[in-house]
């Protein structure tokens, strides 16, 4: 079986919620390009367009222009240790939590043969999970790794995991992934 690993929004803007998952994030991306299995990467953001108080995205709606991430500013970069291992890795633009909406992440993956996907990233309980279920709901086998996501808090990371969990894949920890992944 195919399996690929999804890193959700390792960016700047983000980078203080991963200080835990960093290490795991990077374990992974590491196995999955040694093994030569295809690793993806999203990057948030919004346009100048979307980025008004009239925004019809939604995200920017909830969360306000000023706490909206605008694409090709510094905090929606890549953070520095994720950025040196994408080497020739698809980065996939998105504007929303889910990865798949207006996007061609699914037609990436159906490209590649993949039957799994595994999300890692940030944050759990939004782009993370949101982006699993919809892999889930489009015929992926998928995994959420519990130790290699950050959230807000803590509160809500075990949130966002219980909730995948229960319905829609395994939350697994790093290093049960580096085990079943070879």
């Amino acid at each position: 079986m195919t399996t690929a690993l999804l890193i959700i929004d390792m960016q700047t803007y983000f980078a203080p919620m991963t200080t835990h998952a960093l290490p795991n994030i990077t374990t992974l991306i590491t196995h999955f390009q040694s093994l030569s299995l295809p690793t993806l990467f999203t990057q948030h953001g919004h346009t100048p367009a979307e980025l008004t108080s009239s925004s019809p995205n939604q995200l920017v709606r909830k969360w306000g222009p000023s706490d909206s991430i605008a694409t090709g500013t510094p905090s929606w970069e890549l953070t520095p240790e994720i950025k040196a291992l994408t080497g020739a890795s698809e980065i996939v633009a998105k504007n929303t939590y889910d990865a798949f909406i207006n996007t061609k992440l699914e037609e990436i993956l159906r490209e590649k043969g993949v039957e799994r996907v595994v999300v890692c990233g940030v944050m759990t309980d939004c782009c993370c999970d949101t982006t699993a279920r919809a892999a889930f709901n489009r015929g992926f086998e998928t995994w959420l790794v519990e130790d290699a996501c950050g959230s807000a808090n803590e509160r809500q990371h075990e949130a966002g995991l219980r909730a995948f969990g229960y319905a829609f894949g395994e939350v697994l920890k790093t290093k049960e992934v580096l085990g079943r992944v070879k």
